[in-house]
């Protein structure tokens, strides 16, 4: 018999964490709550969670903090919470790593739905040989799910993966924003254009010599991306 995924809910309100539990529970999850950052850290060593739903905004230790020292030791899935509907925050949250976000107050079930969304995007191996993309001196491997730079294994979180599998997989093609925000994220954020922006951005700093001239991950303005496996595009060319 298969297990439900474990989450880890964090918040200072207590209403907030039963609704959250309630929820969840319900969906069929299995849920555990922390109330501080501290706790929360010492949760997800001891219970390894399958995600974690963290609430920016706490006394003594805030949830960016919290998500800075998860992502020292995991790539565990982070979906952040704030009662602050302000485009800086969101941004801030996906720079540190955040896979999503949702703003307070929130319908518990989009919460169910965001859930579901990220805990969906785990790869599909190729079936049967060998299915590796070499771009410079970064080697991409689609079917172990494994990126190397200059030899050395380079960690990457399930989003990011998940972006760059779509990309390798359709090498020296043009990945339309949409379709990689509806591939990635889901439908529901096909004109959401600066996740796909912070995600790239987060992918250029681990993988090319130069992120502010990217030779691996190309722009083609207003259109989308495409992994340059070829070196045909200069950035931010204009597709024919």
């Amino acid at each position: 018999m298969a297990v439900e995924p474990l989450i880890l809910a964090v918040d200072d309100e207590a209403g907030i964490l039963r609704l959250i539990k309630l929820e969840l529970s319900s969906q069929g999850f299995r849920v555990i709550v922390a109330n501080d950052g501290e706790e929360a850290l010492r949760l997800a060593e001891q219970q390894r969670p399958d995600i974690v739903i963290l609430d920016i905004v706490m006394p003594d230790m805030s949830g960016l903090e919290v998500m800075r020292r998860l992502r020292e030791r995991t790539s565990i899935p982070i979906i952040l919470l704030t009662a602050k509907d302000h485009d800086e925050d969101k941004v801030r949250g996906l720079e540190l790593g955040a896979d999503d976000y949702l703003v307070k107050p929130f319908n518990p079930e989009e919460l169910s739905a965001r859930v579901r969304a990220v805990l969906r995007r785990g790869f599909r191996p190729s079936a049967g040989g060998e299915n590796v993309v070499r771009v410079n001196n970064v080697e991409i491997d689609l079917n172990r799910r494994l990126v190397k730079k200059e030899g050395e294994v380079v960690s990457l979180t399930r989003t990011e993966w998940m972006l760059l599998q779509h990309l390798a997989a359709n090498a020296g093609k043009v990945m339309l924003n949409t379709e990689l925000l509806s591939k990635v994220w889901g439908p529901e954020y096909r004109d959401d254009l600066q996740y796909l922006r912070v995600w790239v951005s987060r992918l250029r700093s681990k993988l090319e010599p130069d992120p502010a001239n990217p030779a691996i991950i190309k722009t083609l303005q207003g259109i989308g991306y495409l992994l340059d496996a070829e070196g045909h595009f200069a950035d931010g060319a204009q597709a024919s």
